[in-house]
């Protein structure tokens, strides 16, 4: 279970690794939308796994996203350096969130069954008031 200090300093670096990717960064490689999900912060407040999620058209799109990060990591630790108040400043670890990813696919595959299954409830709703009519009822 993570100290309030350990809370505290996730938040921060969760607040200037996300305004480091959208304004200080200029890596023509970073496209799409870039999202910081969670930051783990080790209990003697020495490392920071940032986790991102990359929504892109493709997956070599997210790839050369993920490596731009990753690559400007110094400067991304430099601008945390500057707003941190502690004796030491976290060495950032970047990896990829995929949680992001696999809820909005099965989230999907749910949209597409519930749909199948309307359109099935629909098909039988048809044919029940067809074979009513030929009844004569």
């Amino acid at each position: 279970m993570p100290t309030r200090r350990q809370e505290k300093v996730a938040r921060l670096v969760k607040e200037v690794v996300s305004e480091a990717i959208i304004s200080h960064l200029s890596d023509p490689r970073i496209t799409g939308i870039v999202s910081v999900t969670r930051v783990v912060v080790t209990a003697d407040m020495r490392t920071a796994d940032v986790y991102l999620s990359i929504f892109g058209t493709s997956d070599s799109e997210k790839e050369r996203t993920f490596e731009a990060i990753t690559h400007a990591r110094t400067r991304i630790q430099s601008l945390l350096a500057a707003e941190i108040q502690s004796k030491f400043c976290p060495s950032l670890r970047f990896h990829k969130d995929e949680q992001c990813q696999k809820m909005l696919e099965t989230m999907r595959l749910i949209d597409q069954v519930a749909s199948e299954h309307r359109d099935e409830g629909r098909g039988s709703d048809e044919q029940g008031e067809s074979s009513r009519a030929d009844d004569g009822s």
